[in-house]
């Protein structure tokens, strides 16, 4: 029988490509999730996880390739017997992996996600390819490649269905079972369309056999890689330079992630209008957007986030629209396919895992603009000297005229006081931006254009501060010490991405002055003080979280006292002096690398007295450290009259109901400490809560500073946080995205 003679069925073949990218974007945060105590909440994991997805697809698009070159029915047999052995890994557990030593968290994430869910999440990310190749043996089916537009409109729905819908609504053992069904029902659809093409003779057979395939150029798989590697790049890139340096919202890593997604949609479809618009506009966009990449100035409002993801999805859909017209024909879709994966999984190596190595900043993410403005098809409507009648050399002298006018508005744009002028600035950037459009037709003209642009819009103040060498680069993050003040109030700070993490004043005699958070008024300051009086002289005093070591200050003669810090980085500032506060206050202190919650899951229990919890990544919770199961460790390592601290001033989330409903489930008095310094030159309004088995505690904490009063909370959540079911979505503070902060 033909394949004429069969129906094509293309409902299936969607269906089935819908269900199996549905079920890759949906298992990707959930294994995170599983993960993350163990992983903790740094930024950069998320990047770590999308590196291993990105080579898993790589190796199953690999599979799919090599798989394509079998009879049908081989294919067939071969895949849906694979599918049936994964089974066996079911439902999805997290594997059984030691603690990474420090310093290798880089390597230890990815081979941690790779044991739990490679196996089935090579064989499913290879049903997109390998469904749009059994549906191309249809000789009346037409290209396939509308079908992988399709594959990305299954993986957004699964990328947004989970924060929405599977983590707010179900236990990570029932998100586990319900994916195992999806599986289930994803290899009865792969069966149904093996069954639909099983008696076909393939058209992509007939094709080879009538005129075998010419191999396809390296220069073509060259460009393939490029335009696929830049857009995952800059996807990654976009995501730690917002989360980083503009604005560290809660799931704000969902945003890129499915705008990266949805540029596949419209750049391969059938209908080419949308890819065709954007690609027209995508220029301009790049001026625009592009012009303040090399910012790191944290955001007072929401539009450099809006710049900055729509910079994203018109670059995106520009180089896979692209990447699209380089298509090759039907017979080589495998190999397009894992070529386009190479490149995807080449472009989050470089920004997991080398980018955070060589760079001390998100330079990565100016530099992959800059890439992608070179590689981005620019508009021939635009290309004003094929005027009627304009002489070729007035063309050049234009343009030259155009470049001299660019330097121009640059230096002027870049001396405008950003806050002074602010009228003033924004009207220089639209004069650049025009200028820039009417060079389109000169390519180096306009890159020069772009270039300019973001060393005008705070590019030369980001240079300066990595050559005064005042960042730092890890795994967890981007600390920059800065100094401010005048003389006689000069100042060290440090700050992790967007947040001000502590600052030590650089005046004789000031320097164990505790400032921002840690003022004589916060919780942290009242409680750490009346130890002794509670405890007696040879308080037993943990923290969890170093920064700058202020809380250092308040240690007093005979007491015991243990920092945890998850990175080595944060403590080399203490050690090299850039903050002495650990050295001047606590010389004795011990200090204890890696994750809290497990190394005092180690310690004997009730060895503590007080443990102060202060271990927020910019604003990113830490979630592991707030679940149920994390105050349980806490109050098992803290003798049965001791205070647990936990410092939640945070912009984004409302944390009290969740401490409310856990001290609600296991008995725990508690109580919070608002502190709204009068004189804010130095100190910072905070939030502290105390927690303790004796109420007789808590009351005691509340007279030790009549002036400074303790109160309640907010009521309990309906819910407690679990390591098993979290989610932060019911307590974002959205009022504050549509206010200044």
């Amino acid at each position: 029988m033909t394949g004429t003679a069969l129906p094509v069925r293309r409902t299936l073949f969607v269906a089935t490509i819908l269900t199996g990218s549905f079920l890759l974007f949906l298992v990707q945060p959930m294994v995170a999730r599983m993960a993350l105590p163990r992983l903790g909440g740094a930024p950069n994991v998320w990047n770590s996880a999308m590196l291993v997805y990105q080579a898993l697809l790589l190796a199953g698009y690999g599979y799919a390739h090599w798989l394509g070159h079998l009879p049908l029915r081989r294919q067939a047999a071969i895949h849906i017997g694979l599918l049936l052995a994964a089974v066996l890994t079911l439902p999805i557990t997290l594997a059984s992996l030691p603690p990474p030593a420090p310093g290798w968290e880089a390597l230890w994430v990815p081979l941690l996600l790779g044991l739990t869910i490679g196996p089935v999440f090579l064989l499913v990310s290879a049903q997109a390819p390998l469904m749009q190749r059994w549906f191309a043996a249809h000789d009346g089916a037409g290209e396939p490649w509308a079908l992988y537009a399709a594959s990305n409109l299954g993986s957004f729905a699964g990328l947004i269905a989970y924060p929405l819908l599977a983590e707010p609504m179900l236990r990570l053992r029932q998100q586990s079972v319900g994916w195992s069904l999806g599986y289930s029902l994803l290899i009865v659809l792969i069966v149904l369309a093996a069954r639909a093409r099983w008696q076909a003779t393939p058209a992509i057979a007939q094709e080879a056999d009538s005129a075998p395939a010419a191999p396809v150029p390296a220069k073509r798989i060259l460009q393939w890689l490029a335009l696929s590697a830049i857009p995952s790049g800059l996807m990654l890139s976009t995501t730690t330079h917002l989360t980083t340096d503009i604005f560290a919202m809660p799931l704000l890593w969902v945003i890129p992630l499915g705008l990266y997604l949805l540029s596949f949609v419209a750049a391969f479809s059938d209908r080419r209008g949308a890819a065709k618009a954007i690609s027209v506009v995508a220029p301009l966009v790049v001026l625009i957007a592009g012009g303040v990449a090399m910012s790191s100035r944290n955001a007072v409002t929401m539009v450099p986030v809006f710049e900055s993801v729509v910079l994203l999805f018109a670059v995106a859909v520009s180089l896979h629209a692209r990447m699209y017209e380089l298509r090759p024909a039907p017979a080589q879709l495998t190999l397009f396919y894992f070529v386009m994966s190479a490149g995807g999984a080449l472009g989050g190596l470089f920004t997991a895992l080398i980018a955070p190595l060589l760079f001390d900043w998100v330079w990565e993410h100016p530099l992959l603009v800059g890439a992608a403005a070179i590689m981005l098809p620019l508009p021939r409507a635009l290309d004003w000297r094929r005027l009627p009648g304009l002489d070729p050399v007035m063309a050049k002298a234009g343009a030259f005229a155009l470049v001299c006018l660019a330097i121009f508005l640059s230096v002027d744009l870049a001396g405008a006081d950003p806050l002074a002028a602010g009228n003033m600035r924004m009207w220089l950037a639209a004069a650049l931006v025009l200028t820039g459009m009417l060079l389109i037709p000169w390519r180096w003209a306009w890159l020069a254009v772009c270039a300019m642009l973001m060393l005008a819009q705070g590019g030369i103040d980001t240079i300066v501060t990595s050559l005064h060498h005042a960042r730092s680069r890890s795994y967890f993050g981007i600390y920059t010490v800065r100094e401010y003040g005048l003389p006689g109030q000069r100042v060290r700070t440090l700050a992790h991405g967007t947040t001000l993490h502590g600052e030590q004043s650089l005046e004789p005699g000031r320097s164990r002055e505790p400032m921002t958070y840690y003022g004589p008024g916060s919780g942290a300051a009242i409680a750490l003080t009346a130890a002794p009086a509670f405890y007696g002289q040879h308080a037993r005093i943990g923290i969890v979280g170093l920064g700058t070591g202020t809380l250092a200050c308040f240690h007093q003669s005979g007491e015991d006292w243990r920092f945890f810090e998850i990175d080595p980085t944060v403590l080399s500032f203490s050690r090299r002096g850039t903050f002495t506060f650990v050295r001047n206050c606590a010389p004795d202190a011990k200090v204890t690398i890696g994750d809290a919650r497990i190394n005092l899951a180690h310690m004997p229990k009730g060895s503590l007295d007080v443990l102060a919890v202060d271990a927020f990544s910019s604003d990113a919770i830490p979630l592991h450290l707030l679940t149920d199961e994390a105050v349980g460790v806490y109050f098992d390592a803290l003798n049965p009259r001791g205070l647990l601290l936990v410092h939640i001033s945070n912009r984004f989330i409302e944390l009290e109901p969740v401490l409310a409903a856990v001290a609600k489930k296991r008995g725990l008095a508690l109580a919070k400490r608002d502190d709204n310094p009068a004189d804010r030159t130095y100190l910072t309004p905070s939030t502290w809560v105390a927690l303790s088995r004796d109420p007789a505690m808590i009351a005691a904490l509340g007279k030790a500073r009549p002036d400074a009063p303790w109160g309640e909370l907010m009521p309990p959540a309906p819910q407690v946080w679990s390591d098993d079911h979290a989610s932060i979505l019911p307590f974002i503070r959205w009022h504050y995205l549509l206010r200044r902060p």
